[in-house]
């Protein structure tokens, strides 16, 4: 077997970038591929849930997702290669990713579905989902909160999911809290299969 190499997330992390950048240059773009639950339920574009992954709201929004996916998803891919092989595991981490996608837009869709003013954007969804897959498989890492804080990875995932619990039902600032919320549940939940299997 091949030693394992991240090129689905060497992949998504350049396509990510380029699109982007993108979106950045022309809005129209972000207009057609955001994740808009008025337009989705009365149009079906459901392809919203897995093209708004590859658009963000600024350069910051861009490096934290593109950051995150570096450290956490290239290590998901790894333990699916070692897992499954090398193409199967490749092929197994990106349907987690389009799965990831999928299931952390649909809460906020049933949501938001009549609200013609909220829309967004983004891969944090996908992102914390990854992030939980690693604290599954890695609980007692020691990761750095805001690259200051150390803090055992299982520590940082409870009070993640707090917050973002909290967050989704208390605060009105434009992030998909719920996104962030599901994604990680939903993460959990796959890093079980996967541990299973």
């Amino acid at each position: 077997m091949n030693d394992p190499q991240a090129l689905i997330s060497i992949s998504l992390l350049i396509s990510i970038v380029i699109i982007s950048l993108m979106g950045f240059r022309n809005y129209e773009i972000i207009e057609q591929f955001k994740h808009y639950p008025y337009e989705e339920f009365r149009s079906r574009s459901f392809y919203r849930w897995f093209t708004c992954t590859f658009l963000h709201g600024d350069f910051f929004h861009l490096f934290l997702n593109a950051f995150v996916l570096w450290q956490f998803g290239f290590v998901v891919e790894s333990i699916c290669q070692v897992k499954f092989g090398f193409y199967e595991g490749m092929i197994i981490y990106l349907a987690i990713y389009i799965l990831l996608a999928i299931l952390s837009s649909v809460p906020t869709y049933l949501k938001y579905k009549n609200t013609p003013s909220y829309s967004s954007i983004g891969a944090s969804g996908v992102i914390s989902g990854l992030l939980f897959i690693y604290i599954l498989y890695f609980p007692m890492n020691i990761l750095l909160i805001y690259g200051i804080i150390p803090m055992p990875a299982f520590l940082m995932g409870i009070l993640y999911l707090i917050y973002s619990w909290w967050a989704s039902r208390k605060r009105q600032d434009g992030i998909d809290h719920e996104a962030h919320f599901w994604g990680a549940a939903f993460g959990l939940l796959i890093g079980f299969i996967l541990k299973l299997i």
